[in-house]
């Protein structure tokens, strides 16, 4: 009989496509993860994987059992889910995913309220970019994840996710305060602060000032939104921010409205077959909460 410990090991192997990086998700090591995988193929009865160069893949017979091995895991979440469904209390552990702006302002509010409201949860908080994270949670690296969408750009869509929007959040120019710039146009000649290339935010910025007629000087580059703040404040760059970065306190550079009033979309994803469980959607109605409490001025999109 295959085991389902093994398989995982296969499916993990699939996604991350190294031994090594197998074994430091799951804090094995290399030599145990090759052990299982060899024992695994002992079971099956035929090679599950082939050696190409310094990498290892999977064989026609190692990729059906990886669908299946999916197939398997998701039944096995919705059971867990049903499970804990049927009982009262909310505890346990959730890992949830989030970037940068949502974990400064929305998250601190759900983590008072749910120690409040379910003392018997545990939540452990990591920083990704939206991204890596969708891809995170597919591969069962976190439990939920708060993601964002710009204007015109989808996010990806990865694996068996659902998608539930939170709220939405507007996009303004940030200029150094008393510069005199009322518009997108009328910072063509100011350096830039910019958010890493493969960004959704830093293709949509970049974007936008092409369509404002110029190309901007991107001049420093850095994904932390407070080091874009202290940039604009000091009179060294501008950049495009969204509003929730300024969630509880009054900007302290001037903000100028951009053509069409663009909004950014947040949306937290999960995997479907846990989305059920109670832990998650404790999660997510205190998310929604959280929003309209230290922003209400965003527009919150329905309650979970």
């Amino acid at each position: 009989m295959l085991d389902l410990r093994r398989l995982r090991l296969l499916r993990e192997l699939s996604i991350r496509g190294t031994l090594a990086a197998v074994a430091e998700a799951l804090s094995y090591s290399p030599s145990a993860v090759s052990q299982q995988l060899a024992l695994l193929e002992t079971e099956a009865g035929v090679p599950l994987l082939q050696k190409s160069g310094r990498r290892v893949l999977l064989t026609p017979q190692g990729q059906v059992l990886v669908r299946h091995t999916t197939l398997l895991l998701e039944r096995m979440e919705l059971a867990e889910a049903d499970l804990t469904g049927s009982l009262q209390a909310v505890a346990g552990t959730v890992r949830i995913a989030v970037f940068q702006s949502a974990a400064l302002a929305i998250v601190p509010q759900a983590l008072t309220l749910l120690a409040a409201e379910h003392p018997g949860l545990r939540v452990e908080v990591v920083q990704r970019e939206p991204e890596a994270a969708l891809s995170a949670v597919w591969a069962r690296d976190f439990d939920l994840v708060v993601a964002e969408q710009y204007p015109g750009h989808a996010a990806p869509l990865v694996g068996d996710l659902d998608r539930i929007a939170l709220c939405t959040d507007a996009l303004r120019l940030g200029a150094p305060p008393g510069a005199g710039i009322r518009s997108l146009a009328g910072a063509s000649a100011h350096a830039w602060v910019m958010e890493p290339r493969g960004t959704a935010s830093r293709h949509w910025a970049e974007q936008a000032c092409r369509q404002a007629g110029f190309e901007p000087d991107v001049r420093f580059e850095t994904a932390d939104l407070m080091a874009h703040i202290r940039l604009i404040e000091s009179g060294n760059a501008v950049a495009i921010l969204p509003d929730l970065v300024w969630a509880g306190r009054v900007p302290s550079v001037d903000t100028i409205e951009l053509d069409g009033a663009p909004r950014r979309t947040v949306f937290t994803s999960a995997r479907a077959a846990s989305a059920s469980r109670p832990t998650i959607r404790a999660v997510r109605r205190v998310l929604s909460r959280s929003v309209e409490f230290v922003a209400p001025e965003r527009e919150p999109v329905g309650r979970n």
